[in-house]
């Protein structure tokens, strides 16, 4: 596997903090072309040779927004247990509903666009169902549970200019843990 040339906005970059806008279809060549390299990267941190040779960190999902475009588009790719993977390709999300089971992950949320260890706690439903549109713009409405719901939070909080440092009470990072489900 070739590594792809993509380069991850670091929180320090305001265009992070923008709203993505809604995408238009057809999807450009150069749309195609950023979904694909992403998730090639995403798979290409999460397995150990290449992570070592490129100096990657491990993410699992990516917001266009953290390669510098204002589009409403995130992937999301999930090792599973047999060492493959499964990729979601989300293009304008919206939540249509939610749990009202709140869980975080116990050892905290990371975010390839932040470099640095954030300590504290990311209250996020357990499950969420989401209307969204595939590559070719046709609707669909997927139902996710656990750490890829967090993940997919996670990402459309990108989309709206939001990052997950942004949940955690600065006085108090764990501030209501026991309120919430440790995953």
């Amino acid at each position: 596997m070739k590594l792809p040339k993509i380069n991850i906005l670091d929180e320090k970059d305001k265009k992070l903090r923008s709203i993505s806008q809604e995408v238009k279809f057809p999807l450009s060549k150069e749309d195609k072309q950023n979904i694909n390299d992403m998730i090639t990267y995403l798979k290409m941190s999460q397995i150990p040779e290449y992570e070592e040779k490129y100096q990657l960190r491990a993410g699992m999902g990516l917001a266009y927004i953290q390669i510098g475009i204002p589009k409403r588009v995130f992937v999301i790719v999930e090792e599973l247990e047999d060492n493959s993977f499964k990729e979601y390709i989300i293009i304008n999300p919206k939540i249509i509903s939610h749990s009202e089971e709140m869980i975080y992950v116990g050892e905290g949320e990371g975010c390839l666009s932040i470099n640095r260890e954030v300590e504290g706690i990311v209250p996020r439903y357990a499950r969420v169902t989401i209307e969204a549109q595939d590559m070719d713009g046709n609707p669909f409405k997927i139902r996710v549970r656990e750490d890829i719901a967090i993940a997919f939070q996670h990402e459309i909080d990108h989309l709206n200019g939001i990052l997950f440092i942004d949940h955690i009470d600065p006085q108090n990072p764990y501030k209501n843990a026991n309120k919430y489900r440790e995953i």
